[in-house]
């Protein structure tokens, strides 16, 4: 053997490797298995796509009448199947009410007390996202921490004080800190803090600029659907503002601000709202029960939101991708149960909606969970827009970089090469911008999500049904059941 050839070989070996690994796997599967992993088709995808993400909808948005036929779509399937409902009432919906927070501008306001003090002006001076609409009135002292990471503030008592953090601009999707509210909000609320004041590091361009606030404050004003629950949910305020306020936040300082350094100033933020128009809405439930006289009071939950946000302007944003694809691949998951058969533990496919006004109808369900009387949820495998990019493009959070990094990870990194997919890539910037977090929080059991990345249709009226990859919806539902069938151990991940 020469050394062109020897080199040709010592490159081919870790593939002609990979592949009898493969080999060696399939060979493994259980009839079930195979039977089920078989039962996942292209052409069923497509059929189901052409019609989630079809004109008839309208675009699914979050109420609507192409929202609830899609709804009825979803059960009607899942009849047919043999699901049992895993709803509310006996049914396959889960109900709960959303309604709108409208924000009254007049009782509106935020002040800086000091020597100097000033009065702030909403959607000039500051903003907040629409989540914020609440009534509220907090004061506190405003003390510097950096950019709010846990090892800035670990040794700070931040008690009935407001956080004021410097932090990058926005990313190229534009949303400035939407992908760490929840992260800094835990961080802050550990040491006490009342409240986070977030503004652009000085120096750089002001990515909180008046225009910017005008801009969010009309949206705020405008009024937000949210989940309506017998309680009300408690607003901790995080504020943006601007350039200028911040300055006025520091002016005190002969320098730049140091961790844990007082300002010298309180600020005060103000608010004033109302509720108005309600909704009901519907989530989809669908059981497989487990066979397993323990085993399957544990519920191991799929979940994908199938609303998107409906028409703008005469056009129809179809969300073919966003989440046609999570859902048809739902769709084919429950076809693969189906051919299986039972597992020992039961499983819920939850279809939620609500998911493009701020992961809603998952907040609903995991505050009060719809199941039978003695089962708990133990995990949730999330998937959102699995049908455009590269063939054998798949990302995933929790990664090893992740806190939350746990069994389900390791499971699909292992399960994702017989599908065609040879490295899970890192999503890990998406943690809190789909469904699985609210399991994560409110639940707080292990879950993972799987995901193949924005593209150029992404929230436009071109996400549309010719574009997407049907056989990689079909081999990423075929990864879900490999997995599902690898979590029946005694001991769950085991």
């Amino acid at each position: 053997m020469n050394a062109i050839s020897f080199r040709r070989f010592a490159l081919l070996l870790p593939l002609c490797f990979a592949r009898a690994t493969s080999e060696a796997q399939l060979a493994s599967d259980s009839p079930a298995l195979t039977r089920a992993l078989e039962s996942v088709r292209s052409d069923y995808i497509e059929a189901d796509i052409r019609f989630i993400a079809s004109d008839d909808l309208e675009g699914r948005d979050t109420p609507s009448q192409g929202l609830r036929k899609a709804a009825r779509f979803l059960r009607a399937r899942l009849m047919r199947l043999g699901f049992q409902p895993g709803g509310d009432e006996g049914g396959f919906f889960h109900h709960y009410r959303m309604g709108k927070t409208v924000l009254l501008g007049e009782g509106t306001r935020a002040s800086i007390t000091s020597d100097g003090g000033s009065e702030l002006v909403f959607g000039l001076d500051y903003y907040f996202w629409p989540g914020g609409a609440a009534t509220l009135d907090r004061t506190g002292e405003v003390v510097f921490v950096g950019r709010a990471t846990s090892e800035e503030v670990a040794a700070l008592d931040l008690s009935g004080r407001f956080a004021l953090a410097y932090e990058e601009p926005p990313g190229p999707d534009g949303l400035m800190g939407m992908r760490n509210f929840r992260e800094r909000e835990a961080i802050l609320r550990k040491r006490g803090a009342i409240g986070l004041i977030a503004a652009t590091e000085p120096g750089g361009e002001d990515a909180h600029g008046s225009e910017r606030a005008s801009a969010i404050a009309g949206w705020v004003k405008g009024g937000r659907l949210d989940v309506q629950l017998e309680e009300k949910r408690e607003i901790w305020p995080q504020v943006f503002v601007t350039a200028e306020t911040a300055r006025k936040l520091t002016a005190r300082l002969f320098g730049p601000p140091q961790v844990g350094q007082a300002l010298g100033v309180s600020f005060r933020d103000v608010r004033a709202a109302q509720d108005s128009e309600g909704y009901v809405l519907e989530n989809v439930a669908g059981l497989w029960p487990g066979s397993d006289p323990v085993l399957s009071h544990e519920v191991i939950v799929i979940s994908a939101h199938y609303d998107h946000v409906g028409v703008d302007e005469g056009e129809i944003y179809n969300g073919a991708d966003d989440n046609g694809s999570g859902t048809c691949g739902m769709l084919a998951i429950a076809e693969g149960l189906k051919t299986y058969g039972p597992l020992r533990r039961t499983i819920l496919l939850l279809w939620v909606s609500g998911e493009e006004k701020g992961l809603k109808g998952s907040y609903a369900w995991t505050k009060r969970p719809v199941l039978p009387e003695g089962h708990r949820v133990v995990c949730d495998l999330n998937v959102d827009m699995i049908g455009r990019n590269a063939p054998d493009k798949l990302l995933i959070t929790p990664t090893a970089k992740h806190p939350a990094y746990n069994f389900l990870t390791r499971m699909a990194e292992k399960a994702a090469p017989l599908e065609g997919f040879p490295a899970l890539g890192d999503c890990d910037d998406y943690w809190a911008r789909s469904d699985q977090m609210n399991f994560s929080e409110n639940l707080e059991v292990p879950v993972a999500f799987l995901f193949s990345d924005v593209h150029e249709d992404y929230h436009q009226p071109t996400d549309d049904a010719e574009k997407i990859d049907c056989d990689k919806i079909r081999r990423v539902a075929r990864l879900v059941l490999r997995m599902l069938d690898g979590l029946q151990g005694d001991e769950l991940g085991g």
